[in-house]
């Protein structure tokens, strides 16, 4: 077995980058229980590293129930390693309908965020101590002091330059090529998604959607009075590309939208060929493409992935993002690139609220420029990775045998499925007695499908409570089944 060495990646946490490497290894199966790994000897000359952080990936691979050291023998995948021995859950397969859209019982999960009584695992909203508040507090206070009337002033369209210039530089690291005149300052990706959609439908229009599909799109398409055509989603490679253009054979397709990287909830990241595939087939009807990309700088180890703007040539992928679940979610900064668009986007701004607060987007602009942007994501990747592999140990602790998760590459969701003869709303009801919210799966379709899923929100840190949360959660689990 020949491992890459890690010369290119950044060397300040090698030894998590190795763990990732022997990890996955273990998840895809080339390394099944009771099979030795590479030596720390021969792991070290192959990539290029440090015995000492051969030595601190493996302690951690022991730490994360992975791997253990046998006197005199080496190390060994553990008889029954914690991320090998679950399937993950099966490609969507959604009803080939079109519906409405009615999103009220998704009004439930946000109302759980007012009560600080409650663990909440339901809406994926971060922890605001895994942002730099006090840095981004006191970038606040320079800016008001700096920029006192632009602060109190309107914001004139399409935003501060200082920030949009930050926002394609940036996104250079998406394989895009942008000016800051190609970019638009929204208030979070979420107006972002709502004017992209208004500049290309109609109500009554119908927009293809990948399901399960991230409940406050729902919400919007249903503001809108949009239709919703729920599309096949498998959890690793994303929109299933024969669905899509079999519903663009039949026509009446306004719009297409989807989360590129690391979608919400299932966690799956296309791959490259399959963006290409995607934008070419939208480009074949010329049908705009609106893409959320607000988890893409939350990819675990290497290189960021690319964004399908990244090989756009026609103006047809209307690209939105956000700082919200890496710097800040109630500064509320996002942008867009809306593409041939921008006009009508632009106007729409300007008639729904004339701009976004100049104050907020200086501060992340100079936070993106002088910050340690880099240095705060790096941490951030790891405390999300190291979330994840967390909570989905105790998935397997404590919930049935016949649980699937998904196994994300970055981000902070788990999408969760029980067998078929369990239901997540009454899951969420019961939970909520005891102080849990979840997200049942339902509200991630138009068509009520997903009713023994569920989604779980990874971005809060590692608790005694949380885990007690979990264990009250399979012990639920367990009384329905």
């Amino acid at each position: 077995m020949n491992l890459k060495p890690l010369e290119k990646l950044d060397r300040t946490n090698l030894y998590e980058q190795v763990a990732y490497r022997v990890q996955s290894l273990i998840e895809e199966g080339t390394l099944q229980p009771g099979d030795r790994i590479p030596s720390v000897r021969r792991m070290h000359k192959q990539m290029n590293v440090s015995i000492s952080t051969v030595l601190e990936a493996y302690r951690l691979l022991e730490d994360r129930g992975l791997i253990e050291a046998r006197p005199q023998s080496g190390y060994f995948v553990k008889q029954t390693p914690l991320l090998s021995h679950r399937d993950e859950p099966n490609p969507s397969a959604p009803p080939r309908r079109i519906y409405t859209v009615d999103a009220s019982i998704a009004l439930g999960i946000n109302v759980a965020l007012r009560d600080p009584n409650i663990i909440r695992l339901g809406a994926a909203v971060p922890d605001p101590q895994l942002f730099p508040v006090k840095a981004l507090n006191r970038l606040m206070g320079q800016v008001m002091r700096q920029y006192p009337e632009t602060c109190h002033a309107y914001n004139p369209l399409p935003g501060c330059e200082p920030l949009r210039h930050e926002v394609a530089r940036r996104l250079m690291d998406a394989g895009c090529s942008l000016t800051p005149e190609q970019i638009l300052i929204t208030n979070g990706t979420t107006e972002a998604l709502h004017l992209c959609l208004r500049a290309v439908t109609k109500p009554g229009d119908t927009v293809a959607i990948e399901s399960p599909c991230y409940y406050g799109l729902l919400e919007i398409l249903e503001s809108l009075h949009l239709r919703a055509l729920e599309l096949p989603t498998h959890p690793r490679d994303g929109l299933i590309l024969e669905e899509l253009e079999t519903a663009l054979k039949q026509g009446n397709i306004a719009a297409c939208t989807v989360v590129s990287n690391f979608s919400n909830p299932l966690g799956c990241c296309m791959s490259d060929s399959h963006k290409k595939q995607l934008l070419e087939i939208l480009e074949r009807y010329d049908i705009p493409l609106i893409e959320d990309d607000i988890y893409g700088d939350l990819k675990f180890d290497g290189n960021r992935p690319k964004a399908i703007k990244a090989y756009d040539r026609k103006g047809l992928v209307m690209y939105c993002a956000s700082c919200s679940k890496t710097l800040s979610a109630g500064l509320r900064v996002g942008w867009t690139v809306p593409g041939r668009y921008q006009t009508k986007v632009e106007q729409l701004k300007l008639i729904t609220n004339i701009n976004t607060a100049a104050a907020n987007q200086l501060t992340i602009a100079s936070f993106l420029a002088n910050g340690g942007y880099d240095r705060h994501l790096r941490q951030l990747r790891r405390a999300y990775q190291e979330q994840v592999i967390r909570m989905t140990q105790a998935i397997y602790e404590y919930f049935p045998d016949e649980t699937k998760v998904t196994r994300p590459k970055g981000g902070y969701v788990l999408w969760v499925e029980i067998p078929s003869n369990f239901d997540s709303m009454m899951l969420y009801h019961q939970a909520l007695q005891d102080n849990i919210s979840i997200a049942p799966g339902s509200i991630f379709s138009v068509s009520g499908s997903y009713q023994n899923c569920f989604r779980l929100n990874c971005g809060i840190p590692w608790s005694d409570q949380l885990e007690q949360a979990l264990k009250t959660l399979g012990v639920l689990i367990h009384q329905q089944l």
